[in-house]
């Protein structure tokens, strides 16, 4: 019966002895559990405010899209009145080149007429200078002068 009871005594021992190993082994495992939860609750914490981060920054970026747009809008609205005020100008500026050089023909043709009757001026007083000198010699009348020189015609003083 000793025999019996020390065997029982030493598996009695031995089952306290696996209990503590197996109790110490699940502590050990309890307390990483909960440093693993920790860390991922950290984690997790951390990822949170990232994901908040990134939410916010992605609605500053979908407003300053919008922003965007209405001003891409906008500056298109603007070129198209300048492209249209472009045309209307280069239109303007079509007509007055073709009136420049309406006018410039135009003086050609008024310089070329002065010319002409500036030349035919010429000859006419030439022949008028000529009729003249064969009509009334040069004489001199009464007041000692001749009748060029005072610009009468001698009988029409």
């Amino acid at each position: 019966i000793k025999k019996v009871l020390l065997e029982m005594e030493d598996q009695k021992n031995s089952y306290e002895q696996k209990a503590k190993e197996s109790l110490q082994k699940v502590l050990e495992e309890k307390m990483n559990a909960e440093q693993q939860l920790q860390s991922t609750k950290r984690s997790l914490a951390l990822a949170e405010q990232k994901c908040e981060e990134w939410r916010s920054q992605y609605e500053a970026l979908k407003e300053d899209w919008r922003t965007l747009g209405t001003q891409h809008r906008e500056l298109e609205s603007q070129l198209h009145v300048l492209q249209s005020k472009l045309q209307g100008a280069d239109s303007r500026d079509l007509q007055m080149n073709q009136a420049l050089r309406f006018l410039e023909n135009e003086h050609q043709e008024l310089q070329a007429k002065i010319e002409l009757l500036q030349g035919d001026r010429d000859l006419c007083s030439s022949d008028t200078q000529n009729l003249q000198e064969a009509m009334w010699p040069m004489a001199p009348d009464a007041g000692g002068g001749d009748c060029y020189s005072t610009g009468s015609v001698p009988g029409q003083q």
